[in-house]
């Protein structure tokens, strides 16, 4: 079983993964989502939220866009990261497993913090 949790704003994929609303968490085996749960982002610290979601036993980011620093910490943890995704996250997850995901892996290299 995997874990896959998206950056996510009403749903959908977020452009910036430290600033999105939720975590949408999908429980998956082979190609088949089991379960989905929506986690708040409990807020953008820097390194906070890649060892959250390792520590929520994630084994799959998605989202539009994520720092360096961010992507180097989950690197570390062994999280697969993948970036450039858009459109509705359960929809993208089942892209995902499909192996039909179209997504470019850009690293956001501008943050205004």
């Amino acid at each position: 079983m995997r874990k896959i949790a998206v950056a996510s704003d009403n749903k959908t994929v977020c452009g910036h993964f430290g600033h999105c609303e939720s975590f949408e968490i999908f429980e998956t085996e082979g190609t088949t989502i089991l379960k989905e749960e929506s986690v708040a982002n409990p807020g953008h610290k820097p390194g906070f939220l890649p060892n959250f979601l390792h520590d929520a036993g994630v084994n799959v980011i998605v989202s539009g866009g994520m720092g360096g620093g961010a992507v180097d910490i989950f690197n570390e943890h062994g999280i697969e990261v993948v970036l450039g995704a858009q459109g509705n996250s359960r929809a993208v997850v089942q892209a995902y497993l499909d192996g039909t995901l179209e997504a470019d892996g850009s690293v956001c290299s501008e943050h205004n913090h």
